[in-house]
């Protein structure tokens, strides 16, 4: 495979790990869809309807997991903005280019794999009609959401 074609599909799979992180993080942080929302800004336990026993478990596994997330986001964030950074140099160094566009990767390789085990988890304490409500607010968030990469380059 070219080098061009190994660079779109390292663009292609951070856009999704963006896409699902950000996901993740937002369901994490309390929002909810639209139309739960509407009803009361009713948080993701809420909108899942948890019983006691399941917020209980939920906020269990919840802590540090949103604790590994933002170290990872944060060491992320660093990694771009040196990858930024250089392109845009005076001189910029492929060297450096390509480690800190492989070590952005296997961050977000790290990061998605700690969100499918979270989801994993949670999947074990929902019931049926818990995990059919939280897989479609999955779903129906990754068909709206940009890439923050996406939403720069449309205006």
């Amino acid at each position: 495979m070219n080098r061009t074609v190994l660079k779109w599909l390292l663009v292609i799979s951070l856009a999704l790990n963006a896409g699902m992180m950000t996901t993740v993080i937002v369901n994490r942080m309390g929002s909810a869809p639209v139309s739960a929302r509407q009803n009361d800004q009713a948080s993701l336990p809420d909108y899942l309807q948890l019983n006691a026993d399941q917020r209980r478990r939920w906020s269990d596994i919840e802590g540090s997991f949103l604790k590994d997330i933002a170290a990872n986001w944060h060491e992320i964030r660093t990694h771009r903005e040196t990858l930024v950074r250089q392109v845009f140099s005076e001189k910029p160094d492929r060297g450096v280019i390509d480690a800190e566009q492989a070590r952005i990767a296997a961050l977000q390789d790290s990061q998605q794999r700690r969100v499918i085990t979270q989801l994993l988890a949670e999947r074990d304490l929902l019931d049926a009609q818990q995990r059919d409500r939280l897989m479609n607010l999955l779903l129906s968030r990754y068909t709206q959401e940009a890439t923050e990469e996406e939403m720069l380059h449309r205006h």
